[in-house]
C-alpha cells in the first residue's frame, strides 16, 4: 500500500477456511501466540480525519477480536515533498495512538511487543514504504528518534537508493543506497525490501551488516508476478537470518480463481521447505477489513496508482483472509496442513519477534 505525492498511494489447494474452522484449537493458538502482522495499516483510508479522533466501540472491539499483538503501520510517500509528508504522517498517527492508548502503544523496542501482549494491547510499529524522505544518511537517526522503526528502500519505482519491483530496468542498490542501509543498521531500523527489484533486493541483503526483512511479498516460484520474490532472494535473505512475510493481496497470492487462504498457506509452505519455517511470517498488506470494503471512490483511486503489471482482478482480498479474524482462519488452515503448534506460533509472529529483537535490541 502506498501514498503518493499528495499523501495518497495506497497499497497447496483446498477450500477456504470458514468462520467455524477458525474457532476451537485455532482460536486458542492465536490467543496464546504473539501475533505480528508486518504490514498492516491501522486503517486504509486516505482522508486526514482518519487519524484525528478516537476509535468507535465497534472498531475497538474488532481490533481486540483480531488477536493481533503488533501491526506494522506503513504507507509510502514519494516525490519532492516526501520529507515533510512523513513528518506529518508520523505526527498524525502518533497522536492517534496516544488518543487510543487503552488499545494501542507505540513500539520502540522489541520488549514493547511483549508488554503489549501481556496488557492485551496492540503495539504499533511505525514504518514507511519508501525511503525518499531520507534526504541524507543523517536523516535516518532523526526519523528513528521520531519513532520510525522500519523503512522500505524503494517503492515500485526508481529512487536515489535503488530500483522498485515494477521498474523497467533494475540497476541495483546505488552508492547512496548502501550509505542509507549502513545508517539504518547503525540506528537499529529494520531494512525492508518488499517492493524492491530483484537486483536491488539482493544488493541490500549483501550490503546490510545484519539480517533484513521482506515484510510483505510472496513467492514468484508459485506466481510469476514482478512484485514477488525469487527463490534466490529468499535463500539469501534466510542465510543472513532474515524473515519473509507472506501477503494476502489476491493478485500476489495466485493469478487465477479460486484464490483462498489455502493458497496463502502454499506460499508459507514454499518458504518453509526452501529455507525453514524459522524464516517465514505474515505481512497481510491490509487493514482489518481489507481493500474490497473500501469506499468505491477510494478503491478506484488506489487501483489507478499502479501499473498494469500489477494485474489487479475484480477483488483485491483473498477469500478466507479478508476479515478482522484473518489470523484465526490462517491458523486453522495451518493446523489442517499439518503444522505443529510451535511452528504455527513462529509463523504467526515468533519469527518476526526474533528478528525485531535482534535489530532493535
Amino acid at each position: 500500500m502506498a501514498a503518493g505525492a499528495v499523501a495518497a498511494a495506497l497499497p497447496g489447494i483446498g477450500a477456504a477456511a470458514g468462520p467455524a474452522a477458525a474457532e476451537g484449537p485455532a482460536a486458542a493458538l492465536v490467543e496464546r501466540s504473539l501475533v505480528v502482522d508486518m504490514l498492516a495499516p491501522l486503517k486504509i483510508d486516505f482522508r486526514p480525519e482518519t487519524y484525528a479522533g478516537r476509535l468507535s466501540a465497534q472498531e475497538a472491539a474488532e481490533f481486540r477480536a483480531s488477536g493481533v499483538t503488533a501491526m506494522h503501520h506503513a504507507i509510502g510517500f514519494g516525490g519532492p515533498d516526501a520529507h515533510q509528508q512523513v513528518l506529518a504522517y508520523l505526527a498524525g498517527w502518533n497522536g492517534f495512538i496516544a488518543r487510543n492508548s487503552e488499545l494501542f502503544c507505540l513500539a520502540g523496542n522489541a520488549a514493547d511487543l511483549d508488554r503489549a501482549k501481556a496488557q492485551g494491547r496492540i503495539a504499533v510499529i511505525m514504518g514507511v514504504q519508501n525511503a525518499e524522505h531520507f534526504r541524507s544518511a543523517e536523516d535516518v537517526a532523526f526519523f528513528h528518534q521520531l519513532g520510525q522503526r522500519c523503512a522500505q528502500l524503494t517503492y515500485n519505482s526508481q529512487n536515489r537508493l535503488g530500483s522498485g519491483g515494477t521498474e523497467r530496468v533494475d540497476g541495483g542498490l546505488s552508492d547512496y543506497g548502501v550509505e542509507i542501509v549502513a545508517a539504518m543498521n547503525a540506528a537499529g531500523m529494520l531494512v525492508d525490501v518488499s517492493h524492491c527489484g530483484d537486483r536491488t533486493t539482493l544488493d541490500a541483503i549483501e550490503a546490510s551488516s545484519g539480517p533484513i526483512a521482506i515484510t510483505h511479498s510472496n513467492c514468484r516460484a508459485l506466481n510469476d508476478h514482478p512484485r514477488l520474490k525469487t527463490d534466490e532472494a529468499i535463500r539469501k535473505l534466510a542465510a543472513r537470518g532474515g524473515v519473509m512475510g507472506i501477503t494476502g493481496v489476491r493478485n500476489f497470492v495466485r493469478d487465477r480463481e479460486p484464490t483462498t487462504v489455502e493458497h496463502v498457506v502454499d506460499h508459507i509452505d514454499h518458504v518453509a521447505r526452501l529455507v525453514g519455517v524459522e524464516h517465514v511470517g505474515i505481512g497481510s498488506d491490509a487493514d482489518l477489513h481489507g481493500y474490497d470494503d473500501m469506499p468505491p471512490d477510494q478503491l478506484e483511486m488506489l487501483r489507478g496508482l499502479y501499473k498494469s503489471s500489477y494485474a489487479f482482478r475484480d477483488r483485491l482480498d483473498t477469500d478466507g483472509f479478508d476479515s478482522p479474524r484473518k489470523f484465526h482462519a490462517l491458523a486453522a488452515a495451518l493446523i489442517a496442513r499439518g503444522y505443529s503448534d510451535s511452528d504455527i506460533a513462529l509463523v504467526l509472529g515468533g519469527n518476526f519477534r526474533r528478528l525485531l529483537g535482534q535489530i532493535w535490541g
